[in-house]
Parts: structure tokens; C-alpha cells; sequence
């Protein structure tokens, strides 16, 4: 399963400096992730400073 990440986003860009695959893009008031390219390694949910980022 792929990461998501919630509306407590505040678009700060630490997940996806921490994307090794680049899988996560700035989106419409906050950034999402692209389920087909995320790799499921949970660096992007350790770079998150608010917790918005988990498990679907």
C-alpha cells in the first residue's frame, strides 16, 4: 500500500526532498504522492514535521 497524505499537510516540501524515487509532487493546497511510483519505504512519513503522512 501506498503512503497518503492528509489535509494537516502545510506544504512545507520535507517529504519530498526525502522521496528517493521523486514520487510525491506539489498538489492543489497541499503535496500528494503518486501511488504507482512509491516504493512503500516510509521516508517521507519520517521527513514529515506534522505527522500528515501515513499508511492508506
Amino acid at each position: 500500500m501506498a503512503f497518503v497524505i492528509s489535509d494537516s499537510c502545510v506544504s512545507c516540501g520535507a517529504c519530498a526532498g526525502g522521496c528517493p524515487v521523486g514520487a510525491i509532487s506539489e498538489g492543489d493546497g497541499k503535496f500528494e504522492i503518486d501511488a504507482a511510483a512509491c516504493i512503500n519505504c516510509g521516508a517521507c512519513a519520517g521527513a514529515c514535521p506534522t505527522g500528515a503522512i501515513s499508511e492508506e
